[in-house]
């Protein structure tokens, strides 16, 4: 039978817990974006590999997807956005946070709980990626035979744009959850 805990993080928690962001993202600053990526890629087998709590488990998608955002070259995410996503990825990508990684069963709770945080600010950005993906892969197919490579990515990038631009406008009207801050 499941078991549902909720609890409530008071100013003084989400407080602490944007402290170990900021820790994480001081940690990882001096690696480099394309590194932290690679940490956190590399986590991410780790944790498919390793016996995970199943709500370990299910935030792992998400991590899968933030890192996408910073891989996939078509995406060409920039500037604030892509600052945004590599910090959100900084704390995953530290085995030694809050909880540090090597500890069997508990390791990763803490980076599931920092995934699920940041997603909801992230929420907007993460549905633009994968409507890009979805059209991405739906358009590769319709437009392989009917244009050549060049106008084909001419065509993706339009579609980029437009998710992007609402991937902003979203965002900033929306009042975003205070936590974390990266």
């Amino acid at each position: 039978m499941p078991l549902t805990i909720s609890f409530e993080l008071s100013d003084r928690d989400l407080e602490f817990f944007s402290q170990r962001m900021e820790q994480a993202k001081a940690k990882t600053s001096a690696k480099g974006e394309d590194e932290v990526a690679q940490s956190a890629a590399r986590l991410i087998q780790e944790m498919k590999q390793a016996e995970l709590p199943d709500f370990v488990r299910e935030r792992l998608v998400i991590l899968e997807q933030l890192v996408a955002m910073l891989q996939d070259t078509g995406w060409k995410i920039s500037g604030e956005d892509r600052a945004r996503i590599a910090n959100a990825v900084a704390y995953v990508a530290d085995p030694d946070d809050l909880i540090p990684d090597h500890i069997p069963g508990l390791g990763y709770i803490d980076d599931a709980m920092m995934i699920d945080m940041v997603s909801k600010n992230l929420r907007h950005d993460l549905q633009a990626y994968e409507d890009f993906c979805k059209f991405r892969e739906k358009e590769k197919k319709r437009l392989a035979d009917k244009f050549d490579s060049f106008t084909q990515e001419k065509y993706l990038a339009t579609r980029r744009a437009q998710l992007h631009d609402r991937m902003n406008r979203r965002r900033n009207s929306m009042r975003e959850v205070r936590f974390p801050r990266y």
